[in-house]
């Protein structure tokens, strides 16, 4: 264990278990921390004006061949600088009991090629993601057919026109640029550092109060997920042997995000952050954020011991995408929960931006951010439920509960799944009835045991394959009755806003028709 790993180590941030909760780095370190955030801010200043400073030194006449000698100067000051520093931070690290407690167990580690004794030492700190061993690649496991025939599906190829090059060429610059932080603020560097003290209290507490264990998972891409899991199988619950894969929205983190739900009525909890959110790596373009949800499945099955049938994907707001687009891929799952998700996001994306940029807008969605759940929820047969925020700001215009996305996302899946039951008017009648909170109460269940039993007689003879060509010799009432009953079986309401966490008393196991086996349900 030389100087150099106290120089170029990780950041520590805590070690779990203290009274005192961040780590207090000495004098020195934390003096030369400053120094080298300083030197870095600046640099990325620079980097990002670069254009500018280039034709105002240019303009001066600073960009000559006499000058060379002292930019070479100047850059070698600034580089003596970041020696001293970093040399006085490897110091000031060497003295802290902490740090080199920390150094140690990573040390440990690395020796015995990630042996658990040493990982649990290891897991008592709180640093830099960055140094984490990868625990999980998705690499090693082999991919079936399918998976890669989705993959590929999924992928449109568009015709090239000459007309349309400049377009594209904007379309492309403003999705690479300002384009993806608008749609996942949350990969805003800034607001990270912002949110950094919540992010390090909030894995603090998972790990404290619910013994969670974190891991990095690496994708086919290459990029490095950071999960956490809560393990509630030895709980004496029996939710604990049900896994709730949770996916956050577009600027929110497991640490502070939708987790709580599932963990409160103990069942077995897996979090993970989209790629360039916290400590995963990449950006959230969809295909990195494809293989990252794939991954952690991945892990969840392979490494964690979970079943497919066994695994319920949750994901809220934006995190609803990719808890559907893992659904495409392991059809087996228990259920998918969708909260507060919409239907396709460049409806969104049109709705906040001039009227004179919609043909950039579309391109830029459809050729680089496609996030459609609407050809998502098509391929995926299994237990779902939609939750509705009734004052939703972020996915209506004007909080106006008609204009909520996440409707034509539940007319969507009903009339694929029982397209003879939801024809015309009972379409329109169930879009009236979305126009306005939906209250169980005031819905007749008279009628429920039997269009249960239609259900269950239909899917036993038939099977539960979707569409379900059941209703094609229902009358108008039966219809209307059918419908009535299948909404309610898919869809929720809860009154809040878009960002208020969701109550446990809405987080349920999602709805599946029964088939009838002899004389038994299964």
């Amino acid at each position: 264990m030389g100087f150099l790993s106290y120089v170029f180590g990780p950041k520590l941030y805590q070690e779990y278990g203290l009274e005192k909760k961040f780590y207090e780095p000495s004098g020195l370190e934390r003096v030369s921390d400053q120094i080298i955030t300083t030197l870095s801010l600046m640099w990325n200043i620079s980097y990002y004006t670069s254009p500018l400073i280039v034709t105002f030194l240019y303009k001066r006449g600073y960009l000559v061949t006499d000058s060379i000698s002292s930019f070479v100067k100047f850059s070698t000051s600034i580089g003596i600088i970041v020696v001293i520093t970093l040399c006085i931070r490897g110091f000031g690290r060497s003295q802290s009991k902490q740090y080199v407690k920390m150094i140690k167990a990573i040390e440990m580690t690395k020796i015995s090629n990630n042996d658990e004794e040493a990982k649990r030492a290891l897991r008592k700190f709180d640093f830099d993601f960055q140094s984490w061993q990868v625990d999980f690649d998705a690499s090693s496991v082999q991919g079936d057919e399918k998976k890669r025939q989705l993959s590929t599906s999924s992928r449109e190829t568009r015709q090239f026109r000459l007309a349309t090059l400049p377009c594209k060429l904007a379309a492309y610059v403003a999705i690479h640029t300002f384009g993806i932080r608008m749609i996942y603020p949350g990969y805003i560097k800034l607001l990270q550092n912002y949110l950094n003290t919540f992010l390090i209290e909030g894995r603090a507490k998972l790990v404290e109060e619910h013994k969670a264990l974190r891991y990095k998972v690496k994708t086919v891409d290459r990029n490095e997920i950071d999960t956490i899991f809560v393990d509630n199988r030895q709980n004496g619950s029996a939710n604990g042997n049900i896994l709730v894969i949770c996916s956050e929205g577009n600027a929110a983190y497991y640490e502070i995000g939708i987790m709580s739900t599932p963990l409160s009525l103990k069942y077995s909890v897996m979090g993970w952050n989209h790629p360039g959110f916290a400590g995963s790596t990449g950006a959230p373009y969809p295909q990195q954020d494809k293989n990252a949800i794939d991954a952690v499945v991945q892990f969840a099955i392979h490494r964690l011991g979970f079943a497919v049938e066994d695994i319920i994907l949750y994901g809220w707001s934006i995190g609803g995408v990719s808890a559907l687009w893992a659904s495409n891929l392991y059809r087996d799952v228990k259920g998918v929960i969708l909260d507060a998700t919409f239907d396709d996001i460049l409806y969104l994306a049109l709705s906040r931006m001039p009227e004179s940029l919609s043909g950039i807008v579309r391109l830029a969605i459809r050729d680089y951010c496609n996030l459609n759940n609407v050809d998502s929820i098509q391929n995926y047969n299994g237990p779902i439920m939609l939750i509705r925020r009734t004052e939703d700001e972020i996915i209506s215009e004007d909080n106006r509960i008609n204009t909520n996305r996440g409707n034509y996302l539940a007319l969507t899946l009903l009339k694929f799944r029982y397209p003879l039951i939801f024809k015309t008017t009972q379409l329109q009648r169930i879009k009236k009835i979305l126009s306005r909170p939906v209250d169980p109460k005031n819905f007749s269940t008279t009628n429920d045991d039997l269009c249960m039993s239609r259900l269950i007689t239909y899917a036993s003879d038939q099977g539960k394959s979707f569409p379900m060509l059941i209703g094609e010799d229902y009358t108008e009432e039966t219809r209307d009755q059918m419908a009535e009953f299948l909404l309610r079986k898919h869809f929720r309401d809860y009154k809040s806003t878009h960002c208020t966490p969701l109550p446990k008393d809405y987080f349920d196991i999602p709805w599946d028709i029964p088939i009838e086996n002899g004389f038994v349900f299964t």
